[in-house]
This record gives C-alpha cells, sequence and structure tokens, in this order.
C-alpha cells in the first residue's frame, strides 16, 4: 500500500556508475563506503558484500596509494556491485584504476597537478565511460576561500565546486555528479541549494562526519530530509561513525520516510503506553532484526491497542491490533477471523509477513530495484 511521493524531482542529466543510473528521473540510490584498509583484501570484500546484503548499490573504496590500486584490482574481481574510488591528488592511481575496472572516480580535477594530468584522466574516463564525482567538502576548502569568506560558507562551497566543473567543461566532460558536503546541516543545505540552481549534473547528498549511529542518523535525517523534500539529490551516503551496513539501513529509511523508494518494510509501531496489550517494543525490535532481508516494500502496523490500531491496520498491507491475550490480524485491511496469540507475535508475525512478501514478488515478478 505504497503511496506515491508527491515530491517533484530537481531536473538532472543522466550518469550512469556502472549499471546503475544517476540523475534524470532514475531512482535515489543509496550508498556506503568502507572502512577497512583497502590492503586487506579479504576484509574489504567482506564489507562490501555485507553493504550488498542489506541494498547497498554503490560502493566507495579509498585508493590512497599504488599499493591499494593493486589490492583494487583483486576487489574488482571479486565482487560485482559498482565500486567508485576514493582518490586524492596522484592522477597516476587514477589511471591505474581505471584499468583494473573502477565504476566512478571520486577526484578533484583541481587537486591533481598541471592540465595535462587532468587531461589524461579525463581522457581515459571518457573512453572508459567512467563517470567522475567531484566532492568539495566544508572542512578542506583552499586556502583563498577560506581568507576570502573567513569560514565556511555555501558561497564558499559552491565557488570551490565550480572551480573543478569549469575544468572538465574546458575539456568537453559532462559525465560527473557533485557534492558539496558539510557536518553542519544548514551549510551543507544551504550549499546544495546553491549549486543546484547553477549545474544540471546529477548531486550526491550527505551531511558529512555527522557522527555516532544515533546523532548521525538524526543529523542527516534532517538536512537529506530537507533538501530531499525540495527534490534535490540523486544519489545519498549517511556518513556514521558506525558499521556502513547502518548507513545504508538509515539511508533507505529515509528514502522510505519520504516515500521517494519502497524498498523493504515500513514498520508502523506505536511508542508503547499503559495501554497496550502485548510489549510493542520487543516484538518491533526482534521483527526488524528478523526481517532484514525482506526487501519487499510493504506497510506492516505493529500497534498495541484497540485505540489506533484498526485505522493503522486498515491501511497497512499486514496489521495487528492489541487485545488481552488473543490481538486483532488484519490483511489488505481487512480484519481475518483468526486472532493472534499474544504470547508468541514475533514468530507468528515473521511467518506470515514473509508469506505476504513472497506473495507480493510472486504476483509482480519484477525485481525489486526495477521496480523502484
Amino acid at each position: 500500500m505504497f503511496a506515491e511521493s508527491p515530491i517533484k524531482r530537481r531536473k538532472s542529466s543522466r550518469i550512469y556508475v556502472g549499471k546503475v543510473p544517476i540523475g534524470d528521473g532514475a531512482p535515489i540510490a543509496v550508498q556506503s563506503m568502507t572502512n577497512t584498509p583497502t590492503t586487506d583484501v579479504e576484509a574489504t570484500v567482506a564489507q562490501i558484500r555485507r553493504i550488498v546484503a542489506v541494498g547497498g548499490e554503490i560502493v566507495r573504496v579509498s585508493v590512497p596509494t599504488m599499493d591499494a590500486a593493486e589490492a583494487f584490482k583483486q576487489i574488482r574481481a571479486q565482487v560485482q556491485v559498482p565500486l567508485i574510488a576514493d582518490i586524492h591528488f596522484d592522477y597516476r592511481i587514477a589511471l591505474k584504476v581505471a584499468e583494473y575496472g573502477v565504476d566512478c572516480l571520486r577526484i578533484n580535477p583541481g587537486n591533481i597537478g598541471n592540465l595535462e594530468r587532468v587531461r589524461s584522466v579525463v581522457d581515459c574516463a571518457r573512453d572508459k565511460g567512467i563517470p567522475i564525482r567531484i566532492g568539495v567538502n566544508g572542512g578542506s576548502l583552499e586556502r583563498d576561500l577560506q581568507e576570502k569568506y573567513g569560514e565556511p560558507t555555501p558561497e564558499a562551497l559552491v565557488e570551490s565546486a565550480m572551480r573543478h566543473v569549469d575544468i572538465l567543461d574546458k575539456l568537453n566532460f559532462d559525465q560527473f555528479k557533485v557534492s558539496v558536503k558539510a557536518s553542519d546541516v544548514f551549510l551543507a543545505v544551504g550549499a546544495y541549494r546553491l549549486l543546484g540552481a547553477k549545474i544540471d549534473q546529477p548531486l550526491h547528498l550527505g551531511i558529512t562526519e555527522a557522527g555516532g549511529q544515533r546523532a548521525g542518523a538524526v543529523k542527516s535525517a534532517v538536512g537529506l530530509g530537507m533538501l530531499l523534500a525540495e527534490g534535490i539529490g540523486d544519489t545519498i551516503r549517511i556518513s556514521l561513525a558506525a558499521d556502513p551496513v547502518e548507513e545504508i539501513k538509515v539511508g533507505f529509511d529515509i528514502l522510505k520516510s519520504l516515500r521517494i523508494r519502497s524498498r523493504g518494510i515500513n514498520f508502523i509501531a506505536c511508542p508503547s503506553c499503559s495501554r497496550q496489550e502485548f510489549d510493542v517494543i520487543t516484538t518491533v525490535n526482534a521483527l526488524e532484526q528478523r526481517l532484514e532481508d525482506v526487501l519487499t516494500p510493504m506497510d506492516v502496523s505493529i500497534i498495541g491497542c484497540v485505540v489506533n490500531g484498526p485505522g493503522e491496520a486498515e491501511v497497512s498491507d499486514l496489521g495487528l491490533t492489541g487485545a488481552r491475550n488473543m490481538s486483532g490480524y488484519y490483511v489488505d485491511g481487512k480484519r481475518q477471523k483468526e486472532r493472534l496469540s499474544n504470547d508468541d507475535l514475533v514468530a507468528q508475525l515473521e511467518k506470515r509477513i514473509r508469506a505476504k512478501a513472497a506473495l507480493l514478488d510472486s504476483a509482480n515478478a519484477i525485481p525489486v530495484a526495477i521496480k523502484e
């Protein structure tokens, strides 16, 4: 029962990171970044696979040295997900990972030396069909911009970004996306708004260095939510001081809350009060953990009493309304004769949710990634 979002997306051009379309109305892609040493191939491959398992569509890998570039070659051979190589300053690393099958280069043209070095990277990217991501960060602005503006401002971030954009424009290369990240919500939001009005290329959103898992998720939800609600953004990354797997989960939760993407189960649950007839908090937390692998778009309401329960259940794919000993059970908004014992709700609901997901998948017969 996933309703379409009323948000009108900003118009942008289209690029491809591997086979993932970015911009021009394509689904907003959710990506993360590995935090294992890239030279530890086994650990990095394992982490990439865990990111992909929860829905990660693009993964960025830091490649700071030639040794890391050689490790990237081995990583590339073991995973199918599109990979972005994060590179700073050394254009030779960009050329090497391009040779090894990278899907996107995160490299700022103005930071890799003279025009001929930039041209060699751009020509290689053009020849191999590899896009570039320009990434500006409020914590690493050029010295002259720091002196000009006195402190990071939206205008400073955008001026920095446009310097790199102008270089690519002069080289007649338009296959790029841009980010203007900051750890301050208002700084980042202001910069993205300004930049979105200046260029046609896709925008990669993020509140950089957002913090730990809880605070970072909140800050990212506020900042990215403001932009996404205005139609700004084509890819997102939630920057948490936490397991990268959590970044993917939070990213999809943000998109789901704005009805932008419908991947996975949307649990509607009451905050719990003295009216509850079963332990709502324990039930919902257990179901979220057990059903992380279900990617089918579904609304499941878990309400502990009959005050709000029926209303939520009537607009959900599956719904539970708390009552003493045996709770009411709804399917597609219709109350069932069957009632569920409050003694073993998690197992009973998991079984029914998985069955409903399988039924929906069979009826649609379209992979989730395509449906979105």
